[in-house]
């Protein structure tokens, strides 16, 4: 704990920057006096922390920060005013990538559609029967050149909405200028509250390959919920986010105070 301690105030305090050598073990255990299974404890607990990377043959460094993505409530707003733009407008740029900062051609991008019964989860989500139909969409985008996951999430939708603009269920339009809410727009669908409950978890074993996440960094976990002027839940939608890569950011507009005393 000692030589975990006196190694994170260093890298935390800049004596030792990004990308920086740490000291081997033997030269921990000689600084310190102690066994090499001690520094390497120590070693250890500074990559659950998420300070240090390295293991597997190489020597541990003082981890380089990534890129961060801050991800603003403000965004739906702006997804809502794209919609009732022309067609060449709401194609220029996925939102998606808006939030990433990267150009479309840069990720890979992946769309899988399905239609399930809603279960009970859902069912109490939308207030509808536990066996009416959703439309299940799981939208990923990656970067080729690493394989390194970088957005991912999942919707669903009610069948019964959409039914009458079958295109909204044909996964040939999974990159649909203006998005969802373009998409409810042809139904004759305006949302009008996005409700964004956020938590938190540690990494499963296949979380941690697919984003290539190092020791010691959480999960965010983010539900949005859109209702209609009528009060309907029309999607919900669950994103998945590295807590290390990610700032989320809620802009909450306030109505003034009334000029009537």
């Amino acid at each position: 704990m000692r030589i975990a301690d006196d190694l994170r105030i260093q890298i935390e305090s800049g004596q030792r920057q990004p990308g920086d050598a740490l000291p081997t073990l033997h030269q921990l255990a000689e600084q310190w006096a102690c066994s090499t299974t001690s520094a390497r404890t120590a070693i250890d607990l500074l990559k659950k922390q998420g300070l240090i990377t390295g293991g597997r043959g190489k020597a541990p460094v003082v981890r380089i920060p990534p890129r961060q993505v801050v991800r603003t409530s403000k965004r739906h707003q702006e997804e809502k005013d794209v919609v009732l733009q022309t067609e060449e407008i709401r194609s220029r740029r996925g939102l998606a990538e808006d939030d990433m900062d990267v150009e479309l051609d840069e990720l890979e991008f992946t769309a899988d559609y399905q239609t399930v019964p809603a279960g009970e989860k859902l069912a109490e989500a939308f207030d509808i029967d536990p066996s009416d139909e959703l439309l299940q969409r799981i939208y990923e985008h990656s970067d080729p050149r690493t394989e390194r996951l970088e957005a991912w999430s999942i919707s669903w939708i009610p069948m019964k909405l959409i039914e009458s603009n079958p295109a909204i269920a044909d996964p040939a339009n999974a990159a649909w200028p203006g998005g969802t809410l373009h998409q409810l727009y042809t139904v004759g669908i305006e949302v009008i509250e996005v409700i964004d409950d956020v938590t938190a978890s540690m990494p499963s074993t296949v979380d941690v390959e697919r984003w290539h996440l190092p020791d010691g960094v959480p999960m965010i976990w983010c539900r949005r919920t859109s209702v209609d002027t009528e009060g309907r839940v029309v999607e919900v939608t669950d994103a998945q986010y590295p807590a290390d890569r990610t700032v989320l950011n809620f802009h909450t507009p306030l109505k003034p105070w009334s000029s009537e005393k």
